[in-house]
């Protein structure tokens, strides 16, 4: 019979245990998740160039479009992510996945523009509630000293999909077309909802919060543990309550934070979502034809998953924030390097400022979610995280739109993508007063994650 008279809470057994098999598992599934996310999330951008000659539009016509997906990704997380706290982060997956991967392959059956714009605004209400759930099972299924790594690894898959959508256009486009391409967006949720369904855990300490059946929360346990006799007995991390809301996120302990959480979520997406919408098209009008500008941004997300992993692991290295602000400087200066080289087509210059940007920026957002998920407590964590990313896709939004405005006054390349410099120095003061802010709270006893 097995002794359950050891106790401890959820985050020192997590803590205190080797990385199990289940565990990588978890990572993995959720880095799956993210990677058909960022593929889909991607995917508009890359074929937009199609679009405008299927249909005839002109660049501002696509900004709509841009901008329905990024509003039901604000919404999606906004309205359904947090609904991880209440009924638990694999639900709220499994159920989003079932949504933006059926959206996506209706989305491909659009005969005019705007049944496109409303399916891909369905599509994002299904992305947004399924990013914030895997950020925190990852989270919550990590050791804290190596937290950070291990979250931007798994967001990695979102910049890798992100890519592999670029390269998918690239060289799927003229085969499939773009229909072929939402298509493809949709079979692959569908195709894993049932991976995710049967080996993908519940959040240990959602169950142990709240107080789930025994069994459930025993049968993780034996997982985590296959050669121990002794399972202890869980209890709920100390601070951590079973009610919350999101009045939660605007506490005494938390609330500076959150807003400088949010400046720099909104700031960084903006310009992810500039570039990765607009890109493609503003290559294509330097003589560059579809295939290569799509391979080129791709360059972009590549850059990204690079950074993602460098920055993760520096993040438990060195420090969260001070990581994170060098990291949004690196990136602010590669954005004028690149307007310099597409103004000058001056190709080895622009791929070497096209990953550099991305492993700044976009690299930088991705550490932005490891930090977001660490910084807030079980009860309001996917809370958080999701109005993180609401906020931050309000952000991609006006990215998306100002990209098709500022095309339409006709102002060169190099000042659209050098002004993008300019939130970037902006997010990184506003990380570096997270971190002043951090040592404050550490100083008065308190503790973030």
């Amino acid at each position: 019979m097995q002794n359950h008279q050891n106790t401890m809470d959820v985050q020192r057994f997590i803590d205190e245990n080797p990385l199990s098999n289940i565990q990588k598992r978890i990572i993995w599934l959720c880095f799956i998740v993210v990677a058909i996310d960022g593929f889909d999330t991607a995917s508009i951008g890359f074929i937009a160039p199609a679009l405008k000659s299927a249909w005839s539009l002109q660049a501002i016509d696509l900004a709509p479009l841009f901008g329905a997906g990024l509003l039901g990704l604000m919404l999606g997380a906004i309205i359904f992510g947090p609904l991880g706290d209440r009924f638990g982060r694999k639900t709220i997956l499994v159920c989003s996945i079932f949504v933006f991967g059926h959206a996506s392959m209706f989305s491909a059956f659009s005969s005019d523009l705007n049944t496109l714009i409303i399916w891909r605004f369905v599509t994002g209400l299904g992305l947004g509630a399924a990013m914030p759930n895997a950020i925190s099972l990852t989270s919550e299924y990590s050791p804290t000293p190596r937290r950070s790594n291990l979250v931007t690894l798994m967001f990695c898959g979102f910049t890798l999909g992100s890519a592999i959508g670029g390269l998918s256009a690239a060289y799927l486009l003229s085969f499939i077309g773009w229909k072929g391409i939402l298509m493809l967006g949709g079979i692959l949720p569908l195709m894993v909802m049932p991976l995710i369904y049967f080996l993908l855990p519940e959040s240990l300490r959602f169950l142990v919060l709240k107080n789930k059946s025994k069994e459930k929360i025993d049968k993780i346990l034996r997982q985590i543990l296959p050669n121990s006799l002794n399972i202890p007995h869980l209890i709920p991390t100390q601070e951590e309550k079973i009610n919350s809301g999101l009045r939660d996120l605007f506490g005494k302990k938390y609330i500076l934070g959150t807003i400088l959480i949010w400046t720099s979520f909104f700031l960084s997406l903006l310009i992810i979502y500039l570039i990765s919408s607009w890109m493609p098209t503003i290559l294509n009008n330097h003589g560059y034809n579809i295939k290569a500008a799509s391979w080129l941004t791709s360059v972009f997300q590549i850059g990204g998953t690079v950074g993602a992993i460098v920055i993760g692991y520096f993040m438990d290295k060195i420090g969260s924030t001070k990581m994170l602000s060098i990291a949004y400087l690196f990136g602010a200066f590669f954005l004028v390097i690149l307007g310099l080289s597409i103004q000058n087509l001056y190709l080895p210059l622009l791929l070497l400022a096209m990953f550099g940007v991305g492993m700044g920026i976009s690299g930088a957002q991705v550490g932005m979610n490891a930090f977001s998920s660490s910084y807030y407590p079980t009860q309001c964590r996917a809370t958080g995280v999701s109005w993180a990313n609401a906020v931050g896709r309000s952000g991609s939004i006006i990215g998306s739109v100002i990209g098709g405005w500022l095309m339409a006054l006709n102002l060169s390349s190099f000042v659209i993508i050098s002004l993008l410099a300019i939130p970037a120095i902006i997010a990184a003061f506003c990380i570096y007063m997270l971190n002043k802010m951090k040592e404050k709270i550490k100083h008065e006893k308190y503790t973030i994650a």
